[in-house]
């Protein structure tokens, strides 16, 4: 059973930073290496959007709506997945979560993160 525990979050006013970690674990190792992993995001009343992705390669892609301001990373022998977010705005403020780009593995329960004007 893979289980995907989101952290970092929290409340911090518009500019500011906060650097979200995702931790894998279960019967499958290596689960960070071997996949695409994504970052996504839910806000109140919508869908949950995928922000950033990184393959199992190294190469990055973002949302527009990110791009220049978020920053995937991984660190393979942690098994660990990191989202760097610098300039918040409002319309951040989501719930963040982690997982395969395809959305395959349990999602964990996410991260809250609120950004204030």
């Amino acid at each position: 059973q893979v289980q995907l525990v989101e952290s970092g979050g929290g409340l911090v006013q518009a500019g500011g930073s906060l650097r979200l970690s995702c931790a894998a674990s279960g019967s499958i190792v290596n689960i960070v290496n071997i996949n695409a992993m994504g970052w996504f995001r839910q806000a109140p009343g919508k869908q949950r959007d995928l922000v950033a992705v990184i393959s199992g390669r190294g190469s990055t892609n973002y949302a527009d709506s990110v791009k220049g301001r978020f920053t995937i990373s991984r660190d393979n022998a942690k098994n660990t997945v990191y989202l760097q977010m610098n300039s918040l705005k409002p319309e951040d403020t989501a719930v963040y979560y982690c997982n395969a780009e395809t959305g395959y593995y349990p999602w964990g329960q996410g991260t809250q993160v609120t950004v204030s004007l």
